[in-house]
């Protein structure tokens, strides 16, 4: 029943630290499903549904052009709500365990060169001025180094706050999902850039808040704008069709691996939670060695 979605989803808010958004697609998802059973086979409840109406669903989904990577997202909040009703007692049977999810495209991440991103890291940070204008340029430009610098999610910079940087010690402190903290270490380079920024910060009004980034009129950032900040410098340097935050943490971990660093430490610093979701720069890795070797290889070149 819906009253079971919506403490479910409460569930996934309090106990396990889902981000909020996560947990509303959750709901979204159950309630559509749910929604399917009632007007297709006449169900209401969780406790009558079977494979077989899970099976349907997800032949209906991708039969209306669903993409895999959305099909498995509401197939793994099924998974997750059929869980939690088994340890609650709710049901007995776990229809889930016979369902099998479509089989996931591979796909390379999408990453901006490195001569691109070494002009946005070049770039002076400029000399604060009691304008408001010249405080985003700053602000944008170290967004952008701070993301290609440390590989952070876009929910981790939205949340940053002033005192999680420990000079000192060359480190920033970062809450990831689930509210895992991790320390990241920080260059030379990146702390004279968060100096330089700090100072141009300091002509925002801030009302007292300790987070590190804000708008213009001295309120927090908040998630589109950081989206908006990374696509419009992306916009001036590549063509590629993505430009996101999450384009800057695939450019951060593949170039880290390129240029030898452990897979083991990636995976810490991304703060991924096992080494497989790390594993996917190395295909990246492995296409530009084969496009190297390719071009400059002479066995390889195509003969005339």
């Amino acid at each position: 029943m819906k009253e079971e979605i919506s403490t479910f989803v409460n569930y996934l808010r309090v106990e396990k630290k889902y981000s909020e958004h996560t947990a509303i697609s959750y709901g979204h998802d159950l309630n559509t499903f749910l929604d399917y059973c009632n007007e297709v086979y006449e169900i209401a409840n969780f406790q009558e549904v079977g494979h077989i109406h899970i099976r349907s669903w997800i032949v209906s989904l991708i039969s209306d052009g669903i993409s895999p990577v959305s099909v498995n997202r509401k197939i793994s909040a099924l998974r997750s709500m059929y869980k939690w009703m088994i340890r609650r007692n709710l049901i007995v049977n776990n229809p889930m365990l016979k369902v099998v999810a479509p089989k996931m495209p591979k796909r390379l991440p999408v990453v901006v060169q490195d001569l691109n991103m070494q002009k946005i890291i070049e770039r002076p940070i400029l000399v604060p001025e009691a304008d408001t204008d010249i405080y985003a340029k700053i602000r944008d430009n170290f967004v952008m180094v701070l993301l290609y610098s440390t590989g952070i999610r876009r929910a981790e910079l939205v949340g940053l706050k002033i005192s999680d940087f420990n000079i000192s010690r060359k480190e920033v402190r970062i809450v990831g999902k689930g509210n895992k903290v991790r320390s990241i270490p920080l260059t030379d380079f990146l702390i004279q850039q968060l100096e330089g920024y700090l100072e141009a910060r300091n002509m925002i009004e801030d009302n007292g808040t300790e987070n590190l980034f804000l708008t213009n009129k001295g309120k927090p950032i908040y998630p589109r704008l950081v989206h908006d900040i990374v696509k419009g410098q992306l916009d001036t340097l590549t063509t590629l069709s993505k430009k996101s935050p999450h384009v800057l943490r695939h450019t951060f971990a593949t170039h880290m691996l390129d240029n030898g660093a452990d897979l083991n430490g990636i995976k810490e610093i991304l703060g991924h939670a096992n080494l497989a979701a790390t594993q996917i720069y190395t295909h990246s890795s492995i296409q530009k060695l084969k496009e190297v070797y390719k071009k400059a290889h002479p066995g390889a070149q195509d003969k005339k």
